[in-house]
């Protein structure tokens, strides 16, 4: 639905294709992860590193930081809503200083993060599948981008990097003074609030996805 974007805005408008776009996806992704959830303990044990000193320490602020990418790449929260006319936008502030793709490098952190916790054939398959999912929209993001923007898009993209830091280590990333005011923003300050909640709320999300026998 991201590669017809375009298309569908043009034949139904832009928050109407949002709302198509929620309607659909959410209802897929809480499917998902309560499946998730109740399977995530099944197939094939690997590893187990449950009981070693500092490994639920680890995964628990590798998660944490996984959701400071995965979540505040989305700016404008009104968009989220369609409250305001959502846009197809080229950011460089805040996090894309440090990667272009700052929800493919949340998954790929939290992906390792809980594949290491759980250690088992479920957990590297799914981190698989997400991994390879958020790779394919590194590319297609990329790809519709070039196609709205053409050259600005270029020279953003010379400017920044996929791989967290890289830009910013050779140069072609400057960093501004101030620049860690561009993290005083409320997406950032509400996903920070957030990812501390979802982690006293997993035994109540885990029970709720119980009572769903899928």
């Amino acid at each position: 639905m991201a590669s017809f974007r375009e298309t569908g805005e043009k034949i139904i408008g832009e928050r109407a294709y949002r709302v198509l776009f929620a309607g659909l996806s959410l209802p897929l992704a809480v499917s998902t992860i309560v499946y998730f959830i109740n399977h995530r303990y099944d197939g094939i044990q690997l590893w187990q590193v449950q009981g070693v000193p500092g490994i639920h320490e680890l995964v628990w602020l590798s998660s944490f930081i996984s959701f400071l990418f995965l979540y505040p790449s989305t700016f404008n929260l009104l968009e989220v809503a369609a409250v305001d006319k959502p846009k197809l936008h080229m950011w460089e502030t805040g996090i894309m200083r440090i990667t272009r793709h700052p929800q493919f490098v949340g998954q790929v952190i939290w992906c390792l993060a809980h594949t290491l916790w759980m250690g088992n054939s479920v957990a590297v398959a799914a981190s698989v599948g997400l991994i390879g999912h958020h790779a394919f929209g590194v590319w297609n993001g990329d790809r519709r981008l070039a196609s709205r923007y053409g050259e600005a898009f270029e020279v953003l993209k010379k400017r920044t990097s996929v791989v967290p830091f890289a830009a910013i280590v050779d140069g072609r990333q400057k960093l501004p003074a101030d620049y860690y005011k561009e993290f005083v923003r409320l997406p950032y300050i509400t996903i920070t609030a957030l990812t501390i909640g979802a982690y006293f709320a997993h035994p109540l999300m885990q029970a709720s996805s119980y009572k769903l026998p899928w």
